[in-house]
């Protein structure tokens, strides 16, 4: 069976690493002969900080679903064509939006200095900040502040893009048409069914909608309707996920 997780708030906390509890867990499902994938809204960029470099050869989809890799290449990259990001510019620049911008590997960043979302940015300096239109091959778009957020999710969504909610941290995740965390996993040749998924967000409802059985990390209402079980979010939580995760790898 093949074991899918998504990374913060699912395995990794509070813009920390995956803990070698966990990690130990996932080798014990590769020994039960089980193979594990990794899906974030993260690009690749940023997952490899949070995973142990013995991890970064196992297929990865990152921006989700925009970018997936394996053995530590990337395979396929899906971009925002330049009309769709005309668009998306000038409804930024209307609604005095502040952003994270993804390319391929670089990005463009002009939210405040102190956004928690900068504790995951490029930790260790793999990339470099340049402005919007030096981008080639943009890849995700995070909307960060604006003088009228739900007038930009409104506008956004009449233009044909992929937009998520993260009401958590008050931002809004935008990703190419037909980009998601189930057409990542198809990039990699999984079929329905064929997967046991790990999320705790919005962004993982497409992969939960598909997968064998599925463990939502948290509450989530939007995600709650598709999950198979959950597993509440507490001090507890890391032995929790050991435990489910060895019953699982034996069970399947």
């Amino acid at each position: 069976m093949k074991f899918v997780f998504d990374l913060d708030g699912t395995i990794c906390f509070k813009g920390q690493p995956v803990s070698e509890k966990i990690l130990g867990s996932l080798e014990n499902l590769v020994i039960k002969g089980h193979e594990v994938i990794f899906a974030s809204a993260r690009p690749i960029r940023d997952l490899l900080p949070v995973l142990h470099e013995r991890f970064h050869q196992y297929p990865m989809i990152g921006g989700n679903g925009s970018m997936v890799a394996i053995k530590g290449k990337i395979i396929s990259m899906i971009c925002f064509d330049k009309d769709k990001i005309s668009s998306i510019s000038q409804i930024l620049s209307a609604y005095n939006a502040s952003y994270l911008i993804d390319s391929d590997w670089d990005y463009a960043y002009t939210g405040p200095v102190t956004h928690p979302i900068l504790t995951n940015l490029d930790p260790q300096g793999r990339a470099k900040k340049v402005n919007f239109d030096q981008l080639q091959s943009i890849v995700k778009i995070l909307v960060l502040t604006s003088n009228n957020m739900e007038e930009v999710e409104q506008r956004l969504n009449q233009i044909n893009v992929v937009v998520h909610t993260h009401a958590n941290e008050g931002i809004l995740d935008i990703s190419p048409s037909g980009v998601d965390k189930w057409s990542g996993l198809q990039q990699l040749a999984i079929d329905e069914e064929e997967y046991i998924a790990f999320g705790n967000d919005s962004n993982d409802i497409t992969m939960f909608k598909h997968a064998k059985y599925s463990v939502m990390i948290g509450g989530n209402l939007q995600l709650a309707p598709f999950s198979s079980e959950q597993l509440p979010l507490n001090e507890d939580i890391e032995n929790l996920l050991v435990k489910r995760l060895s019953e699982l790898g034996d069970f399947y």
